[in-house]
């Protein structure tokens, strides 16, 4: 079926939701003296950060935008590689099925908060928000990575959590896979599969 792989790090490879969202409500109450729900505070997830942040009305973004990183370690312990994540990873470098990532970190982010986890030398390409001009939704990340693979779009998959992601593997003309491990529910997102666990993603590699 599909011989290229490509994944979303937040709420896909790490379970980092509360970090992330706790570190903006800190960052958002110093700067607007307001409390938000994590309910109100999930959009953010899934976009670059200055985006997001633009968001909130914040003028500053570059500047809270580091905030909210330094912010974002305070909770990193709270951080951890979803279940089922490595295992999938090494069986599917086994297979020769080539994996990358299409992220709305930044080069920095990603150097910072990913490479700890010692799972990036299971992906063959990178592209990250610095990468290109336009992010998630826009399908600029997923067609920077099929430039610069050569993957064939009909045999690519993009594997991410939120309906950004489902809507830059779409504009970009690539099949979707929904972690529903990290998005938690379905509603609103019409993907092209629904996997409950990572060792799913095994099945979208047979003939």
């Amino acid at each position: 079926m599909y011989n290229c792989i490509i994944f979303d790090i937040d709420g896909t490879l790490l379970d980092s939701e509360t970090a992330d969202l706790s570190s903006l409500q800190k960052l958002l109450f110093e700067e607007l003296n307001k409390n938000f729900s994590f309910d109100e505070l999930r959009f953010a997830l899934g976009i670059p950060g200055e985006v997001a942040l633009g968001k909130f009305g914040i003028v500053n973004v570059s500047e809270c935008n580091m905030k909210w990183n330094k912010y974002f370690k305070e909770f990193s312990n709270l951080i951890k590689v979803f279940d089922g994540i490595e295992e999938t990873l090494i069986k599917l470098n086994k297979m020769g099925i080539f994996t990358g990532i299409v992220t709305s970190k930044t080069k920095k982010e990603y150097l910072n908060d990913f490479v700890p986890f010692g799972l990036s030398n299971y992906f063959k390409l990178v592209i990250c928000a610095d990468d290109t001009e336009k992010h998630k939704p826009n399908p600029d990340p997923i067609l920077k990575f099929i430039e610069l693979s050569g993957a064939d779009k009909s045999k690519t998959i993009y594997i991410g959590d939120t309906k950004y992601d489902m809507d830059c593997a779409f504009n970009a003309g690539i099949d979707f896979a929904l972690a529903l491990w990290g998005a938690k529910s379905s509603k609103g997102i019409n993907a092209n599969y629904i996997l409950d666990n990572p060792r799913q993603i095994l099945e979208l590699t047979e003939v």
